[in-house]
């Protein structure tokens, strides 16, 4: 048994990377995902099984094979040939493979909400079965499934670790279905959502949707108090959502899948919103303008053909409810770009009053982008009712030099990073919060201010420079040692001056 899980992680993966050989990385974490969700549910099934099969307490007289039972305590139900026993001891047999897509394709016969889920490639000749067999052996010496691994949510850091690596591993193209962490935490800590409908119209691995869960049972909430929507148009990464929701007993019901996506073919066009979370691709272009002009989301103008920016603005703010907030990813040329009519569209929704903060992000945070993002947050409740009321207002945050490089290349936001956004925004928005401008960091701007920066919502033109600190030295003091330097060493230049016309005199030039 590994006892570590960061340990485990690592292993794993490096286990899994023997499989790239002949593999699209795209392709194979869905292969690795799915065996790790297997183990999962077979360990779950596992357990309760024993208990059944004891008959002691509340199982007194269960019946282990009846699959009610299982359905009653929210265990997905795993026939025989899908347990990980059987599989494990045929791990080493050329028919491994097969014996993978037999157990998914009877996983899914027996259990409705998988149908559709879970990946049946393992059979394809293209995949090393000696390698495949090594990943059950590691997989099979740690549970994961099991009330103990649940506790410490092994599972689920494995799945956040493996998402992380593979976007890691993919570079630009892994990115797209995968949100950092310290930004989704952000975004979560933000907004609150303890209660209510939470929506994400490109929801990627719903790494949004398990955020919030995290959140909600880290306030003493329960998994029951929110109910997710969720919209993906990438099949396979659809299922990468499913099965992260399924690990967490997150019901993903309506977590949707359709190939034309939540501008063309709106999968919840009735929902009204009370959180709205989403990372939506930057700068989109292609997104369906032509047959989509009239459409009522755009009521603050139509967004440019290019650029499908303001488009996922508006159709969030279509789906927010009365007292709803929401929080986006965006690139930071939403802040100031005028083109294709994109500054009419920001100036009405600021005249609308429904931009309560915008925060600047540091370079390097995204895996799929080397674009400066920022992040919006938006809200129908500003005029009171248990906050503060901000009508007529905007809180700007520059948040662009804060964070720690992870390694050469990605930056991450650290808990003391979250932590000073975070209050700095609560304490704007909360009636007893202590909030104060703080130069070259935020400022509460009013729209009049806004107005006369031409609507252009860059943080930097109103939070400003920050104020060097003073050292305590006197400018003449500080001059008089500067000149002191630059005589020094204008003294050494002119000897080297001298010293070059000798040697160059010593070969028969002179200067």
């Amino acid at each position: 048994m590994i006892k570590s899980t960061a340990m485990f992680e690592k292993q794993l993966f490096k286990a899994a990377d023997k499989l790239r050989k002949n593999i699209d990385a795209a392709e194979y974490k869905h292969i690795v995902l799915g065996l790790v969700f297997l183990k999962y549910i077979s360990d779950s099934f596992e357990e309760l099984y024993q208990k059944l099969k004891e008959g002691k307490g509340e199982f007194e007289g269960a019946d282990p094979e009846d699959k009610d039972e299982y359905k009653g305590e929210n265990v997905f139900w795993v026939p025989p040939v899908a347990r990980w026993n059987y599989l494990h001891s045929r791990s080493k047999l050329p028919t491994i493979g097969k014996d993978i897509d037999d157990a998914m394709e009877a996983i899914e016969k027996e259990n409705p909400s998988l149908k559709g889920i879970l990946a049946k490639v393992y059979s394809r000749p293209n995949l090393d079965k000696t390698a495949l067999g090594s990943l059950i052996d590691l997989i099979g010496d740690t549970a994961v499934g099991n009330e103990a691994a649940k506790s410490k949510d092994i599972l689920g850091r494995v799945y956040e670790y493996f998402l992380g690596e593979f976007a890691n591993a993919e570079g630009k193209k892994g990115g797209q279905f995968y949100t950092p962490k310290s930004i989704v935490k952000l975004l979560v800590e933000m907004t609150e959502p303890y209660k209510g409908r939470v929506y994400d119209p490109c929801c990627g691995s719903s790494g949004m949707f398990v955020m919030s869960e995290k959140f909600i049972l880290e306030h003493a909430g329960k998994i029951d108090d929110i109910s997710v929507y969720g919209q993906e148009s990438n099949q396979t990464t659809y299922r990468l959502s499913r099965m992260n929701l399924a690990i967490r007993g997150i019901d993903s019901t309506q977590i949707k899948w359709n190939s034309e996506g939540s501008f063309l073919k709106d999968a919840h066009p009735d929902l009204k919103a009370d959180f709205i979370l989403a990372n939506p691709p930057f700068n989109q272009d292609e997104w369906g303008r032509d047959v989509l002009q009239s459409d009522p989301r755009w009521k603050y103008g139509l967004p440019p053909a290019g650029n499908a920016n303001f488009g996922w603005m508006q159709h969030m703010i279509y789906h927010l409810a009365p007292k709803g907030i929401m929080g986006l990813v965006l690139a930071n040329g939403s802040l100031s770009s005028n083109s294709g009519g994109e500054g009419e569209i920001r100036q009405r929704i600021v005249e609308d009053d429904l931009i309560d903060c915008i925060v600047a992000l540091p370079k390097q945070l995204f895996y799929n982008t080397g674009i400066p993002a920022c992040l919006w947050f938006i809200s129908r409740k500003r005029s009171g009712n248990g906050d503060r009321k901000r009508t007529g207002e905007v809180l700007f945050i520059n948040a662009s030099e804060l964070g720690v490089m992870e390694d050469r290349t990605h930056r991450v936001f650290d808990e003391k990073d979250i932590r000073k956004v975070v209050d700095i925004y609560h304490n704007w928005r909360k009636p007893n919060g202590k909030y104060e401008d703080e130069k070259g960091f935020c400022m509460s701007a009013k729209i009049d201010e806004i107005q006369k920066h031409n609507f252009v919502l860059t943080p930097g033109r109103y939070v400003g420079i920050p104020d060097e600190k003073d050292d305590g030295i006197s400018f003449e003091v500080k001059m008089a040692e500067l000149t002191g330097k630059l005589a020094e060493q204008m003294e050494k230049e002119k000897g080297l001056d001298e010293e070059i016309k000798e040697q160059l005199s010593k070969i028969g030039f002179k200067i």
